[in-house]
């Protein structure tokens, strides 16, 4: 259901734009992809599948190269793509909600203005928190095995998408500790293989192709999902793992009653912002409009393509990438939260986590 209204939408878009005139031709170009991550993480993952198809339906025919500039929780590379990209349509950035996070919380760090980039592409994703099954929790009615034990949780920072998971153990009352400095999720799963961390997440790229298969061999319990929005925006069951609740059905499992309060308006708002429009790919400011219709009409093709259809789903999952209008609206929403739950979960980090919001 939710992937045929997205397709609709995005052809009712390509209806709208087709007839636009493509003069942008990047023969004999290279694009560079800039990813904020290090290679080997879900929005890498990401960014190298669609940099493929990309590159064979831009017109010209271009390389299209990803160029990771992790840092900061993906603050460097954003900042570095705010600072040096120029509008010729040769540098793309890939967004991520590490990338959205420090914009929301207004961090004195950030340098780049989301209402400056021209949207290309907006991509829903997803994800999965699992635990170390030597905790003995086998399934989510153990979760309150993990209360009073010694949980470490291998992070980018709590600013960082990192602050969903943060939230969300915080309203469960399960003590986590957030082992900082690691660049990526790639590198936590890492400390997690390794037994030195035994709670983590996955985005839903990531966690299909190298997490899930730990919770297959017994040595992981996977606990639940962030969950996906249906047309009504309501929090529902995320395709690619349907017999994992999404966060607020684990809640009310655990609880007995739904989430409710500030704590879950502002928890609601980050997820939103992490998940249902995660990864973003954009153009930067001042980008001419031929350009980006070469980029949207490229997507529109590769969102046909017999290939990218027959790849998608082992590569970045049961979700359906869009464009055009759709694409702005989920970029819309993903910078979006009240200045209540933004003033209470700023209150909450500088005080529990000595987050600076002044430097």
């Amino acid at each position: 259901m939710l992937r045929t209204i997205v397709r609709a939408v995005v052809l009712g878009g390509a209806l709208c734009l087709g007839q636009a005139s493509l003069a942008a031709d990047f023969t004999g170009k290279t694009v560079s992809f800039i990813i904020p991550f290090a290679a080997g993480g879900g929005s890498d993952v990401w960014g190298r599948f669609n940099a493929q198809f990309l590159a064979k339906h831009l017109p010209g025919h271009p390389n299209v190269l990803i160029r990771n500039v992790p840092g900061g929780g993906s603050i460097s590379g954003a900042n570095f793509f705010a600072a040096n990209a120029r509008p010729d349509g040769l540098t793309i950035f890939g967004t991520g909600g590490s990338t959205q996070f420090p914009y929301l919380l207004g961090l004195q760090t950030v340098k780049y203005e989301y209402r400056d980039w021209r949207i290309v592409l907006a991509a829903p994703t997803g994800g999965v928190t699992y635990v170390a099954r030597s905790l003995g929790v086998s399934s989510l009615a153990d979760v309150q095995k993990l209360r009073g034990q010694k949980l470490f949780y291998a992070s980018q920072g709590v600013t960082s998408l990192d602050l969903v998971p943060l939230l969300a153990f915080r309203m469960l009352g399960i003590d986590v500790q957030f082992v900082t400095g690691f660049p990526g999720r790639s590198e936590g799963l890492l400390a997690f293989e390794k037994g030195e961390t035994n709670v983590d997440f996955q985005t839903s790229a990531a966690y299909i192709r190298s997490a899930a298969p730990l919770v297959k061999n017994g040595a992981a319990t996977a606990l639940f999902s962030w969950g996906v929005l249906d047309e009504k925006g309501n929090l529902i069951r995320d395709p690619n793992f349907p017999d994992l609740p999404n966060f607020a059905e684990a809640y009310e499992q655990i609880n007995g009653k739904p989430p409710a309060g500030i704590e879950w308006e502002a928890l609601r708002a980050f997820l939103l912002a992490g998940f249902p429009a995660q990864k973003l790919i954009v153009l930067p400011k001042d980008t001419a409009d031929d350009v980006l219709e070469a980029y949207r009409a490229a997507v529109r093709a590769m969102l046909r393509d017999p290939e990218y259809l027959a790849k998608r789903d082992a590569y970045i999952g049961e979700y359906e990438q869009v464009t055009d209008s759709e694409a702005e609206t989920l970029y819309k929403s993903a910078i979006d939260i009240s200045p209540v739950a933004r003033a209470w979960v700023r209150d909450m980090l500088a005080r529990e986590y000595g987050v600076n919001f002044d430097k």
